[in-house]
């Protein structure tokens, strides 16, 4: 029975997980500061942010009896973060702020920066905001920070779950998944008793 069911729930050691949580807490953040409560935005950012995260960790989990759920899952993942982006770009344009190029130097210092948790991301914004201040506020550049911040970081977790759920599909049909090795195993029982 330990070779039918394979190893499973690793998502923890996922770099989309661990990314995606990031965007989680900085979605909750954000939309604390600069969305209103009572906006039907509000619950619609945190709720595709929260389904980007645990739907990776559902699809790892349920792996072990179906891979076909695992993809499925994985890939309404990124289709709530697709969601989650949008929402960041549509602020963004309603509030008339610039949304940055995935040319502009910004992009690649915070992907550089490797940030392991929303203090370290709103760390990386506050830096950034001084520097690029030039006699104002930076307080007033968090906003078009924070939102293209969290618009990279959801880019970089919409590209590594593509590459999750291609290799999830090569795997699955390679190998198959549960039913088909229930099928092999009971095969090779019955030549056996034969």
């Amino acid at each position: 029975m330990s070779h039918l069911i394979e190893k499973h729930g690793g998502y923890k050691k996922l770099l989309s997980y661990k990314i995606a949580l990031i965007v989680y807490d900085i979605t909750v953040r954000f939309c604390e500061r600069y969305i209103s409560k009572k906006s039907r935005t509000y619950d619609q950012m945190v709720q595709a942010a929260r389904s980007g995260v645990q739907n990776i960790a559902e699809g790892s989990q349920d792996s072990a009896t179906s891979k076909k759920i695992e993809i499925k899952l994985t890939q309404i993942a990124r289709g709530s973060l697709e969601e989650l982006k949008n929402d960041y770009r549509d602020f963004l344009r309603q509030n008339n702020l610039p949304q940055w190029e995935n040319t502009d130097p910004r992009w690649k210092s915070l992907i550089e920066r490797k940030c392991n948790s929303a203090d370290e991301v709103a760390a990386w914004v506050k830096e950034n905001c001084i520097q690029a201040a030039d006699h104002q506020n930076p307080k007033k550049l968090y906003p078009e920070y924070s939102a293209n911040a969290a618009i990279i970081l959801t880019q970089v977790v919409c590209s590594l779950i593509n590459r999750q759920v291609a290799r999830l599909a090569k795997d699955f049909a390679e190998k198959g998944g549960f039913t088909e090795k229930m099928y092999r195993i009971r095969k090779e029982k019955r030549d056996e008793n034969r």
